[in-house]
């Protein structure tokens, strides 16, 4: 891509946190509108075609945000530039901008996720160093969320090699506390990503969307020890609806830590003993898992310049339970690019959720 002119760039980070702007409504909206500039003139007029009054966010707030991710030694990554990272830009919900801080050069190398449980035992945290530390000193880049347990001892082993931290606050907020050095060294010596502006704390509902961020940056994903219902297995599934590798380390059916990873295994997760286990997945990694965790999610037209009128049936299609929007181009039959728009406009007036796997419906 040209370099961003910084009025354009500031345009895209006001566009990304006006009110009802996701991964999926970003990307449209600049292939509709050509740059944020045209497309924030744009808002009001498709939000009111959608049925509601529309106010981007205010410059003042952006101006304070770029303020504050400077303070914190921070710059932007935006999707389309040259040092985002590769194998995240594939996900239709990659972040269209992140902050970071550290050498972007690493997310460009072969990256492997370890995740696994805050409360981890023992001998799955010594046996995350240990994949960890081997898989750097194998060249490969460690990915993790910073957390508690098995995240923090694979970041700690595999420092000197390279580790990449994503985290759910914004860049220059560490969580949870007692891993402030820890952030610091990632940051300084590896690469600290965040999605959430600085001064967002880490709330509940952040905690997913770092974990798809997690499972996008790395060719597969490694499950070390996590109970039943943890985010170590959303990111596991999202790794696997990314079309990346899905590994768990299996445990003893009594201990309730390992019965995540077990599950894994029993639904098609790899599985894997030794960081050489991963190694020779990651290797040979050609785009299809070994895995047969889950099924890549499915992508859809883009937004083409000449769209006209929004159809109106396709508003009578939705409800408030999820469908597919390859199920309302077939029941509207719509076209695809007429479909996208209904939804964009119903999204931007705050009466549509953008689901995983493609799938959307009206808010309640």
């Amino acid at each position: 891509m040209t370099a961003l002119s910084q009025e354009e760039a500031f345009a895209r980070i006001r566009l990304l946190r006006s009110p009802n702007i996701g991964p999926v409504s970003y990307r449209q909206l600049l292939r509709r509108f050509g740059s944020a500039l045209a497309a924030l003139e744009a808002l009001p007029d498709l939000a009111g075609r959608g049925g509601a009054q529309y106010r981007a966010a205010p410059e003042e707030r952006i101006s304070r945000e770029v303020a504050a991710v400077r303070a914190s030694g921070a710059r932007y990554l935006f999707h389309d530039g040259a040092d985002y990272p590769v194998l995240l830009a594939e996900l239709d919900s990659a972040p269209p901008i992140l902050t970071c801080r550290g050498d972007t050069a690493l997310a460009a190398r072969p990256c492997v996720a370890i995740v696994g449980a805050r409360n981890a035992s023992a001998a799955a945290v010594k046996l995350a160093r240990q994949f960890a530390s081997d898989l750097a000193e194998a060249g490969i880049v460690v990915v993790s969320g910073l957390a508690r347990g098995i995240d923090g001892a694979a970041h700690q082993a595999a420092l000197d090699g390279g580790t990449i931290g994503v985290i759910a606050s914004g860049i220059d907020i560490a969580y949870p506390p007692e891993h402030l050095d820890l952030q610091e060294q990632v940051a300084t010596r590896g690469l600290l990503l965040a999605e959430q502006p600085p001064g967002t704390d880490p709330l509940a509902r952040h905690f997913p969307s770092r974990n798809r961020i997690i499972a996008g940056l790395a060719a597969g994903t490694v499950v070390v020890e996590a109970a039943p219902k943890s985010g170590s297995l959303i990111t596991a599934r999202l790794a696997g609806e990314a079309g990346r590798e899905v590994m768990a380390v299996p445990g003893s059916p009594l201990e309730p830590r390992s019965q995540g990873c077990n599950q894994l295994i029993r639904e098609g997760a790899v599985l894997v003993q030794s960081a050489a286990d991963v190694i020779e997945l990651v290797s040979s990694f050609d785009g299809t898992p070994r895995s047969a965790f889950r099924e890549s999610a499915p992508g859809f037209e883009a937004l083409p310049e000449d769209l006209g009128e929004a159809p109106a049936d396709v508003t009578a299609l939705l409800t408030t339970a999820p469908v597919a929007v390859d199920e309302l181009i077939r029941q509207s039959g719509e076209s695809p690019a007429s479909v996208q728009l209904a939804l964009l406009e119903l999204e931007l007036a705050g009466r549509l959720i953008r689901h995983a796997a493609g799938r959307v419906s009206l808010s309640g």
